[in-house]
């Protein structure tokens, strides 16, 4: 007769053989309820946790689009993951960027290197006074990527149909052509001809892309928001055209913020639009608000784990609650 496999341990000379008889009939039922235990069936209510999805909506801004890459890395090294991303103008470029999968210090690296002659040329027409078509060539050359497909974090472009007003969202296929009109600033650069539309930079019709991140799936919104130049006197074109449009947008609707549930604003308005040789002060800029804003960030995140349970649900169009999906 096979003998059990702790018998052994109770065989000691010194131990009767009832004391051995009642060790091993409580060994013997300790591991009857650790089977119990181990092949239970899980109540059918029973869940487990989910962590909320963050989603990152980046504001237009040029040069002080470089503050983006202070607010991801901030958020990174605070623990905070970031499972989607929506960009106008600049933001579509520094989330691009972030989303390639690039170690900050090379995101650093190509955002200080960035000068007009890389993405633009002055070529004089009559809808613009200079052209973008180099940044179309921007994600392969800088970036080593050419497709949303390719990107470690989902993306979403924002740019604007010229003709209808409305904002225009890409999220697959080629990078460049959406990138290059997502950063076609009226008056400046020359409109983009893609996929049937006309196009222009996206701040006209989605100046912070909440929507696209809501749409994505995302559980919990950051807009960051860049306010534009302080306000002095311009002094040449481009300075007219950036307060034009800033005053524009001033008075425009401001919708999305309802929408937000944290809304960072870096302090950038002293920096030129294209200060893109004070890329560290950018940067510190960007992390400087996002420490600030951390508590509100990391409340609203429990707020969305709590919404989760509950099953409550959001509307995308005002932003409050749970999204249902």
């Amino acid at each position: 007769m096979a003998r059990h496999p702790l018998e052994g341990l109770c065989s000691s000379n010194t131990m009767s053989a009832d004391k051995r008889e009642t060790v091993m009939g409580w060994v013997q039922t300790a591991l009857e309820r650790v089977r119990e235990f181990a092949y239970a069936e899980r109540p059918a209510d029973a869940k487990v946790a989910v962590r909320p999805k963050l989603g990152l909506a980046l504001g237009g801004g040029f040069a002080r689009g470089i503050a983006h890459a202070g607010v991801l890395h901030a958020l990174e090294k605070n623990g905070i993951p970031v499972d989607y991303i929506s960009g106008t103008s600049a933001g579509a470029l520094a989330g691009m960027a972030y989303a390639s999968g690039l170690p900050f210090e090379e995101v650093v690296k190509r955002a200080a290197s960035l000068r007009f002659g890389i993405f633009g040329q002055w070529r004089f027409s009559w809808l613009g006074l200079a052209s973008n078509q180099r940044l179309e060539f921007y994600p392969k050359r800088y970036l080593n990527i050419s497709t949303f497909e390719e990107l470690r974090i989902p993306l979403t472009i924002a740019a604007t149909d010229l003709i209808t007003g409305e904002p225009v969202y890409f999220n697959h296929g080629p990078l460049g052509p959406p990138l290059r009109a997502s950063c076609a600033y009226p008056g400046l650069f020359q409109p983009v001809e893609y996929e049937g539309r006309t196009l222009v930079d996206g701040f006209v019709g989605a100046t912070v892309p909440v929507e696209a991140v809501a749409r994505m799936g995302a559980d919990v919104i950051i807009a960051v928001f860049l306010d534009s130049e302080a306000m002095v006197k311009p002094t040449n074109f481009t300075d007219v055209i950036g307060r034009s449009f800033a005053i524009i947008q001033r008075h425009a609707d401001l919708a999305w913020r309802g929408k937000a549930d944290v809304v960072i604003e870096p302090r950038v308005r002293d920096f030129a639009w294209d200060d893109f040789a004070k890329t560290p002060e950018l940067i510190a800029a960007g992390e400087e608000a996002t420490l600030a804003a951390m508590p509100r960030v990391r409340a609203a995140l429990e707020a969305a784990t709590t919404r989760a349970a509950t099953k409550e649900p959001r509307d995308i169009a005002t932003g409050t609650g749970w999204v249902s999906r």
